[in-house]
């Protein structure tokens, strides 16, 4: 059991996920001070936090840490550099908090624009200053985003009904999504240029911290609005002070160098000020908790890596190609037989994906071999199947087959000393959803691999689904899609079936009996 220590006030879920797993020990205690708590427990295998500040002191009392992960995006408070030189890898879960983050800018400008944290105490005090509580209105003004990433996207997604023009500044979004958004790229000072309000959502490091200076802000308009819910070193506060009073900024701050209570540096300058409210909502804290236990269970299992953000991952390399790549191999190994020894792994990445296949190599050896190290670099994935008397091959592509971002993999395998099986499965994504579209000579066959299936293959011949179909039945399952296509010769079928439950292995074994099946599986990924 792998121990997972939650130091944090954080939603249930994360702890009930990883118990529910059945890998996991879980202690969590948000009380108890986390220098004590690390002593406590230095067998720690895995640490779960939110703004807790992870020092190098923190990660070296836990010499069994091998992951650290930030429920939520922003990871400027854990010592990543220090835990890259233990072997330790970081992961965020960006996203999980977007709606929350967006949903309170969209707060801060309404209660700015319209006075209301003034109005209600003076309301309540019995006065009447309707007059010096003349506000603004946000609909047709001009929205400046830096960063137009998951929070960038949901805000401009949440605005649309203020009929506002969206102006962005991002490096990495392509000129297609940004239409897609309805967003106007523009460069970096053009925002400030022409932006009404300006919320800022980049993470800070060497390239962003105090990117928000007097170059930028001495172009804003008069009266114009900085939001700052990212981190606070992305702005110049001595030159926002100084822009402030030449040009009447406005200035909304939930983010602050160091969370916790005392002075704080902005006071005089910030129209509104919260304390890091940002991503504090139930829903934000759930979701972030599922996607912390998520990511934990899918970097051991499967060995995806694509939320560490202290280890050099590919840029451009899509998170869904890592459990593609899973998925395909996992579903190609039960087609060999789980139990069959592998003696060769052939690999095909199609397109794009090419460039990237020794890091999909990774997600491909997790699926089939249980014991897999899934922190080995490249090379010691190599060796290890050497060390298991696996050869490996991966294929040269032609893309003018057209395959784009397809992955292919072929098992060969031996049964026993004179029977050898091989195995062949094709896979890609489309609209964000991942499909098998070849197994072994069976193509064109688009099928979502998630959930309970079942796979047969028998000599083709009329009236066997039928057989399955009431098999099927007759145990208390139901058929969810089913796919029944013949190879080219038209000698052989497929029975491929989703199914709404878990089948028995007696119930699989009476079905191959019955249509005296060549292959017969009952798959879950």
């Amino acid at each position: 059991m792998k121990k997972v220590l939650i130091p944090t006030k954080l939603n249930s879920a994360a702890r009930d996920l990883l118990e529910e797993n059945g890998h996991y020990t879980v202690v969590q205690d948000e009380q108890t001070d986390l220098a004590q708590l690390v002593v406590q427990h230095e067998d720690v295998y895995a640490l779960i936090v939110r703004s807790e500040r992870i020092t190098p002191e923190i990660i070296d009392s836990m010499p069994s840490l091998k992951v650290i992960i930030r429920a939520g995006a922003g990871y400027n408070t854990i010592d990543t550099s220090h835990a890259r030189s233990k072997g330790i890898d970081v992961m965020n879960t960006p996203g999980a908090n977007a709606n929350a983050v967006a949903e309170q800018v969209l707060a801060m400008m309404l209660a700015d624009a319209r006075h209301l944290i003034a109005a209600d105490p003076s309301t309540r005090e019995g006065k009447w200053e309707k007059k010096n509580f003349m506000g603004r209105e946000v609909s047709g003004k001009t929205l400046g985003v830096v960063g137009v990433g998951y929070i960038g996207q949901t805000l401009i997604k949440r605005l649309r009904g203020f009929e506002m023009r969206v102006v962005g500044y991002d490096p990495v979004l392509t000129e297609d999504r940004a239409r897609d958004l309805g967003v106007e790229l523009l460069e970096l000072t053009e925002v400030f240029e022409q932006a009404d309000y300006v919320s800022l959502h980049v993470p800070e490091n060497d390239q962003t911290r105090n990117m928000v200076n007097e170059h930028l802000l001495s172009r804003m308009k008069c009266g114009a609005t900085v939001i700052n819910c990212a981190r606070a070193g992305i702005i110049c506060e001595a030159d926002l002070k100084a822009a402030r009073t030449k040009k009447n900024i406005r200035f909304l701050n939930d983010v602050y160098p160091i969370d916790g209570p005392g002075e704080k540096n902005i006071a005089e300058i910030a129209d509104i000020m919260l304390p890091h409210l940002g991503a504090s909502t139930i829903e934000a804290n759930r979701n972030a908790a599922i996607r912390a236990a998520e990511e934990l269970i899918e970097f051991d299992e499967k060995g995806i890596t694509s939320y560490i953000v202290n280890r050099e991952i590919p840029a451009g390399l899509d998170e869904a190609f890592g459990e593609l790549a899973y998925a395909v191999a996992r579903l190609c190994r039960y087609i060999a037989g789980s139990k069959s020894k592998l003696k060769l792994i052939e690999s095909s990445f199609y397109g794009d994906l090419s460039p990237y296949s020794k890091w999909l190599l990774r997600p491909v050896i997790s699926a089939l071999f249980e014991g897999f190290d899934r922190s080995m670099a490249y090379s010691a994935t190599l060796q290890y199947l050497r060390d298991m008397g696996v050869d490996y091959e991966d294929r040269i592509t032609d893309d003018a087959k057209g395959f784009k971002r397809s992955i292919t993999i072929d098992l060969s395998a031996s049964v026993d000393d004179n029977l050898m099986r091989h195995a062949s499965v094709r896979g890609t994504e489309t609209e964000g959803n991942l499909m098998i579209t070849r197994i072994n000579s069976f193509d064109k066959l688009y099928f979502d691999p998630a959930g309970h299936n079942l796979i047969f293959t028998y000599a083709d011949r009329p009236g066997i689904l039928g057989l399955i179909g009431a098999a099927v039945a007759e145990a208390g399952i139901n058929i969810e899609d089913v796919r029944n296509p013949h190879d080219p010769k038209c000698l052989n079928s497929l029975a491929l079936l989703k199914v709404n439950q878990p089948v028995p292995q007696d119930v699989v074994s009476r079905i191959a009996k019955s249509i005296d099946a060549h292959v017969a599986r009952y798959v879950h990924m």
